[in-house]
């Protein structure tokens, strides 16, 4: 088992007092594997999300990735097992803009030493980058944003690959050739999926299907 999930807790303060986002969450998934977590907004799917990829800290519960305690690990230990392990997949793309698109690809896989030219070279092609290489992020559309992020996530080989509503910014019919491509290639490195979404037709293509609502996982 790759990941493991137990009785997960997150409350946030606001000014009408302490919201309770997830009550006590259980999540299990195996390598390789492929997850759609669906929720209305504010359900709490990104807090999920976050805890898991060590960008928060939860309130109680377990979270073990890789053989790993994440609640138990210092700031250092998580900005590792976020290099090493997870790749994060963002809705707004989170490009480096002074970057062309051929370094921020590379970024990533340089970061954790596992730069692999020919493995570069295969997702640039698989995700149709060849001509927007020298390019700045600005001048690209948001489907081609979305790719290069796919790409300089998957470049870096992690084992598990967390997306919040990656497609939120693009029409239908982009959504659902980024989607293909990015499961597709997902797939091909052996790396876990678990992808939050609204979308039901991006959830169908995904192994395993959950829902998320009042703080917990169905």
């Amino acid at each position: 088992m790759l990941l493991e999930v137990r009785n997960l807790t997150k409350s946030f303060a606001d000014s009408s007092g302490l919201v309770t986002v997830l009550r006590g969450v259980d999540l299990e998934l195996d390598a390789g594997e492929t997850l759609a977590m669906t929720g209305e907004s504010g359900s709490g799917k990104s807090t999920l999300l976050h805890l898991i990829g060590g960008l928060d800290d939860a309130d109680g519960g377990s979270i073990v990735l890789g053989g790993q305690e994440v609640t138990s690990l210092n700031d250092r230990s998580r900005a590792a097992l976020r290099r090493e392990t997870v790749g994060v997949v963002f809705q707004q793309y989170n490009l480096i803009p002074s970057l062309t698109v051929a370094a921020n690809i590379a970024f990533q896989a340089r970061l954790t030493g596992r730069y692999a030219p020919d493995r570069t070279r295969h997702l640039i092609d698989a995700l149709g980058l060849e001509e927007q290489l020298d390019k700045y992020p600005e001048q690209l559309s948001g489907g081609q944003q979305q790719r290069v992020a796919i790409g300089r996530t998957l470049a870096a080989r992690p084992r598990l690959v967390l997306a919040d509503e990656p497609t939120g910014n693009l029409d239908e019919t982009t959504a659902s050739a980024v989607m293909n491509q990015m499961i597709a290639l997902v797939q091909e490195t052996g790396a876990a999926l678990i992808m939050a979404t609204h979308s039901l037709a991006l959830a169908g293509q995904l192994q395993k299907r959950l829902h998320l609502t009042q703080g917990q996982l169905s």
